[in-house]
């Protein structure tokens, strides 16, 4: 519930209450407010309790973590074996490599071929190099517009 306070909260948690209570009647304090949380976790659990009775037999390994939605998904992608089948197949980093590696001869191979012969393409009905990139947009023509003369 409190997993990051720190230390340093901690203290100045304690340093507050003791100024603002009293050393006198903090342990009163401590005392009402966790009863009060041990009757908010009775009531949960009750609840919990409630819920899992009515939905029936079928329901019984259910969880509410399971309704957090990363919770839910982590737990399908850990049990599910189809996934795992998956997830085990298929390497990003090997795919990521092969495609980069792909991009990188493909770029050296299409800067030697307008060296050998800057006629064309070398294959009859071969279509633009779509890995080069387009050469610069004609700088813009039209008169500036001058916002004095009008």
């Amino acid at each position: 519930m409190f997993n990051d306070i720190g230390a340093l909260e901690l203290v100045t948690i304690v340093v507050l209450a003791i100024l603002i209570f009293g050393p006198e009647k903090l342990p009163k304090v401590i005392q009402d407010v966790t009863g009060v949380i041990r009757k908010i976790r009775a009531f949960s659990d009750s609840a919990k309790q409630d819920i899992r009775s009515e939905l029936g037999p079928e329901f019984k390994d259910f969880e509410f973590e399971d309704l957090n939605p990363k919770t839910f998904i982590r737990k399908q992608l850990t049990e599910n074996e189809d996934l795992k089948e998956i997830r085990t197949s298929f390497d990003l980093r090997k795919e990521l490599h092969d495609v980069t590696d792909a991009v990188n001869s493909r770029e050296g191979d299409s800067a030697a071929v307008p060296a050998a012969g800057a006629a064309g393409p070398a294959t009859p009905g071969a279509g633009p190099d779509l890995v080069k990139k387009p050469a610069a947009p004609a700088a813009d023509r039209r008169t500036r517009f001058d916002a004095d003369a009008t």
